[in-house]
This record gives C-alpha cells, sequence and structure tokens, in this order.
C-alpha cells in the first residue's frame, strides 16, 4: 500500500511540476508578445481602414463617371432635339394648312423643353459632381495618410519581430512538446484558465501565504496540502492551479 501511494504521490507531483514548467514556457511566450504591444492590432486595424478607404475612393470615382456619361447622353440627346427643330422648321415653309403648322409648332416646343430639361439635369450633374470630387479629395488625403501610417507601424513591428520570432518560434515548439507530456484534460483545463485570466497565468506559486495570482490569502492547512504535492488544488477564489513556491515569484 504504501509502495502505491509513494507512486501515486509522484504521479501527481509530476503532472504540477510539469504544469508549472508549461505555464513559464508560456509566460515568456506572452511576454514576447506583451513587447509587441498593441502593434500587429494597428496594423490590422490599418489595413482594414485601408480596405475600406480604396473601396470608396472607387465607388466615388464610379459615381463621377456616371454623372459624366450621363452629361455626354445629354448633350447629345439636345443635339438630336436641334437636329428635329430644324427638321420641322424646315417642314413648316411646306404646309398645306394651320393644323399641319400648329402640329409642328407643337413639336417643335417640346424639343425646346426637352434641351431646357437636359440643360437643368447637365447642370445637377455638373454641381453633383463638384460634391463627389470634394468627397474623393478627402478620402484620398486620408488613404494616403493612412498608407504613411502603416508604412510606420509595420515597419515597427517587422523590427521587433526579426528580433524575437526566432525566440518565440523556439519556445512555442517547447511549448507544444510540453503539453505533449500532460494528460489532454489538464491541458484542456489549463488553456481554459489561461484563456480566462488578463495575465495568462493558468498555475501560480504561493507567495507569502497568498495566491501568486489573485493575492488572496490561502489558509495555512490548504498551503501544506500544496506544498506536499498529494493532489492537485485550485484557488477558491480565482480558480488557478496553485503549486508550492520555487523562488521566482509570478512569471
Amino acid at each position: 500500500m504504501a509502495a502505491t501511494a509513494t507512486k501515486k504521490d509522484t504521479t501527481i507531483a509530476d503532472k504540477l511540476d510539469a504544469l508549472f514548467e508549461l505555464q513559464k514556457i508560456d509566460s515568456k511566450i506572452d511576454s514576447i508578445r506583451t513587447i509587441r504591444g498593441e502593434l500587429p492590432l494597428e496594423v490590422q486595424d490599418l489595413e482594414d481602414e485601408i480596405g475600406g478607404l480604396n473601396t470608396r475612393v472607387a465607388k466615388i470615382n464610379d459615381e463621377i463617371k456616371e454623372l459624366e456619361t450621363e452629361i455626354s447622353d445629354r448633350k447629345i440627346a439636345s443635339k438630336d432635339s436641334e437636329t428635329a427643330i430644324a427638321k420641322y422648321k424646315e417642314q413648316q415653309n411646306n404646309v398645306r394648312n394651320n393644323r399641319e403648322f400648329e402640329s409642328l409648332s407643337k413639336e417643335i416646343e417640346f424639343q425646346e423643353l426637352e434641351i431646357k430639361l437636359h440643360e437643368k439635369k447637365s447642370k445637377e450633374a455638373k454641381f453633383k459632381i463638384e460634391g463627389k470630387k470634394e468627397l474623393l479629395q478627402e478620402a484620398t488625403d486620408r488613404l494616403e495618410l493612412k498608407k504613411a501610417d502603416l508604412e510606420v507601424k509595420k515597419a515597427e513591428l517587422d523590427a521587433i519581430v526579426s528580433e524575437t520570432q526566432k525566440d518565440e518560434d523556439k519556445l512555442m515548439k517547447a511549448s507544444d512538446d510540453a503539453k505533449k507530456k500532460i494528460e489532454s484534460r489538464l491541458v484542456f483545463a489549463y488553456n481554459r484558465l489561461r484563456d480566462n485570466a488578463k495575465n495568462g497565468l493558468a498555475v501560480v506559486q504561493i507567495v507569502r501565504g497568498s495566491c501568486g495570482g489573485c493575492y488572496n490569502k490561502i489558509p495555512p492547512q490548504r498551503q501544506l496540502d500544496i506544498v506536499t504535492k498529494k493532489k492537485i488544488i485550485v484557488c477558491e477564489h480565482c480558480g488557478r492551479i496553485l503549486v508550492p513556491f520555487q523562488g521566482e515569484e509570478n512569471q
């Protein structure tokens, strides 16, 4: 029985040691990513905004082209009306009665109204184009500004990544290797705790009689259970896995 108990104690202790080693590796990865700060998010936000501005610029340009096409079409239509008016006036010189003359006069009047309508709509379109061009200039200026910001942010991020990527890749491999040595249910619980913790700490040491994660006091008897590593104990307040103090305050 004693031999079985010793084996069991060693197994739990090994699990706790493995979890703590994994935490130390992952905390180093967190530290590297903290150095990068908000730069990756800022770069992504700028790229998204630039994408939106490019879409806006393209849309405004399309709208301007549509308005310019409308003006061109109305100019052609006005010339067609002028040609029709000239034809009707020529026909008036050869009418046989007043009814034919009045009929042609109405056609001429209609075409003159069409010309005036085309002129009015063309002026409105030109006014809209001016407004669109102002919006286009604003969007283009903003686009160029954001592109310049992106270049600066990307250069900063690339510089940091080039300095830290090799270390991060090495640590990521070490983290994956460490997880393979721990049973899947514990890795699942560990990952869930890390995801829910602002500082990424799932396994913490007892520091001066308190939880190294939330700093709440731990009862003496519970501290003794943690030190002996007879079972996996979590903090009653924050749910983190607790391990004895090993000379390094939190990772």
